[in-house]
C-alpha cells in the first residue's frame, strides 16, 4: 500500500469542493484507492490518501486529478509518502 499526504499551504475548501465535483468519484470512482481523508489546517487545507499502489496514484494523477487541481487553481501542493504496513477502520 502507498499513502500520500498533501499539504497545500493557502488551500481553501471551495477549490477542494470544486476539484471533487470535478472528479466525480462517486459515479467514477479512482481504481486503487483504499482510503481518503481531507480538511482544513490552519494554514491551508490538507489530503491523506491511501492506495493500493504507487501505480493507482500515478494513474489517476496523470488521468484525471492533476487536471482537477489545476481547473480548481489549488496551490502546488507539498506532497509526502511512505509504505503503508496497515490500513484499519
Amino acid at each position: 500500500m502507498f499513502g500520500l499526504i498533501f499539504e497545500v499551504p493557502g488551500g481553501t475548501q471551495e477549490q477542494y469542493d470544486k476539484a471533487m465535483v470535478e472528479l466525480n468519484l462517486g459515479a467514477n470512482p479512482a481504481k486503487g484507492l483504499l482510503s481518503h481523508a481531507a480538511g482544513p489546517t490552519a494554514g491551508g487545507f490538507r489530503v491523506v490518501d491511501v492506495w493500493e499502489s504507487e501505480a493507482d496514484f500515478q494513474a489517476f494523477f496523470d488521468t484525471r486529478l492533476g487536471r482537477a487541481i489545476q481547473n480548481a487553481g489549488i496551490p502546488q501542493p507539498q506532497i509526502t509518502t511512505w509504505t503503508v504496513s496497515a490500513l484499519r477502520p
